[in-house]
């Protein structure tokens, strides 16, 4: 891809800042209390009632998301609400920060709001808002150096005023705005784009998975009734089994719980636990834990309702509440194949409607309810060579899809160093630009 080529300004001096570099001569460098008011955000007390039922935006760090602020589905705040935590409006055309990690994401307020306290609000006194939103957004590494804490990184009210910016007058102001504008916009176009495109790839491969589990690799089977409405038509030469005929219980405990300790997720399946940064709920002791042996499925009990589940590729310990179920027959079914087909989305909405609790996020899929449900597979031969086609055909689309994504990396590299560039004067972009080759797309 060619990219826009730029001119420099004619000469340069030194900043003497040593993250910007020279600037063109013409600009200057000013604190950012020089050029703006900083305003802090705090939350409205419990005391007050009905705090968010007023017609005042309360923005948290959620909401920002480099972009001109036009949520409106935001918290609202009563005006007594917003006097009792101690904060004030700001106008249209603030610049609000976050200013707790993460620290450095930048929007435009396209009406007046207030901020918790996670924000700060730039109520800019001389500049171009537009632009001074660029520059500050592209400065995130800095902001973040400044920033102190313990619990948590916080970029206080004193390294924010003195915070040094390159300053160029109005007129370069408003024509890096508004050139940033054009070409940022069109780069965040062709960023969503080829989103859009990994999205559609990751549609596909799941299609070509659950096709191939469920109906074989022959569009010309002849197909017969399972006798099981959710799971339909499969080939005639297949069979349906419910569990219990399939698979038995295990319920091995381990004598010092020393063992490799496994986890089951709906995104990972059975995965070491030691391969997660997760340090919650972890216990000093896991004495009389369940033992798990490779290829056994394992259901979390309680988010199987969500397709947590997996056939285990490894030896290993699991929670006492999670389901361990082991096959009669040794090497009757594939292992990739198993766990696909199981959390296919057949499979889990039948676990949604045999499960049991009170609410959805309180779902049990016990041990006789996966014994009663019906199964449809082929022979092991047969399952070996649909796990060897999906293979292929989702390498295929994994690179497809690895190339989208390093083409978007580069987009969003080149729209950084262009922001960067255009606010810090190492191009010249105030209409007496030379373009060379191929716009940004």
């Amino acid at each position: 891809m060619r990219h826009v080529r730029l001119q420099r300004y004619p000469a340069y001096k030194d900043s003497g800042v040593e993250w910007i570099g020279e600037i063109p001569d013409g600009w200057e460098v000013t604190k950012l209390k020089n050029i703006s008011k900083i305003v802090n955000g705090a939350t409205p007390s419990s005391s007050v009632p009905s705090n968010w039922e007023g017609d005042v935006l309360w923005v948290t760090p959620a909401e920002i998301n480099n972009i001109l602020f036009l949520k409106s589905s935001v918290r609202k705040i009563t005006t007594k609400g917003l006097y009792s935590c101690g904060t004030s409006l700001v106008p249209e055309g603030s610049i609000i920060l976050t200013t707790r990690a993460p620290i450095g994401k930048t929007a435009i307020a396209a009406k007046e709001l207030c901020t918790n306290q996670g924000c700060k609000s730039i109520v800019v006194k001389s500049g171009i808002p537009s632009f001074l939103n660029y520059q500050i957004a592209s400065q995130t590494k800095v902001l973040n150096s400044l920033g102190k804490g313990t619990t948590f990184m916080e970029l206080g009210n004193s390294e924010l005023k003195n915070f040094l910016i390159p300053f160029p007058p109005l007129a370069e102001q408003t024509a890096i705005a508004n050139f940033l504008d054009e070409k940022c916009g069109k780069i965040d176009v062709a960023v969503a784009q080829k989103e859009k495109m990994v999205e559609l790839l990751k549609e596909r491969k799941q299609i070509v998975i659950q096709n191939a589990v469920t109906k074989g690799l022959n569009p010309n089977a002849k197909m017969k009734d399972s006798g099981v409405e959710w799971i339909g038509e499969i080939p005639d030469h297949w069979e349906t089994k419910r569990a219990k005929y399939l698979f038995f219980e295990a319920n091995d405990r381990t004598i010092d719980g020393t063992e490799e300790l496994l986890s089951v997720s709906h995104m990972t399946g059975v995965t070491s636990r030691s391969e997660k940064d997760v340090n919650m709920f972890l216990a000093e002791d896991y004495t009389g834990s369940k033992l798990c042996k490779k290829g056994d499925v394992v259901y979390n009990i309680m988010w199987a309702w969500m397709g947590a589940l997996g056939v285990s590729g490894i030896a290993g310990i699991v929670s006492p509440s999670y389901g361990v179920y082991r096959p009669f027959k040794q090497n009757s079914f594939n292992p990739f194949y198993l766990e696909e087909l199981l959390k296919g989305p057949e499979y889990v909405t039948h676990y949604n409607k045999v499960s049991t609790g009170l609410h959805s996020s309180r779902l049990r899929f016990y041990a006789h309810m996966f014994f009663n449900m019906e199964i449809g597979f082929p022979s092991k031969v047969e399952q070996d060579k649909i796990v060897e086609y999906i293979q292929i055909q989702t390498n295929k689309i994994d690179k497809a899809i690895a190339l989208q994504q390093q083409l978007i990396e580069k987009l969003k590299e080149y729209k950084a160093t262009l922001i960067n560039s255009a606010v810090t004067g190492k191009i010249k972009v105030n209409g007496n630009f030379v373009t060379q080759g191929t716009e940004v797309p």
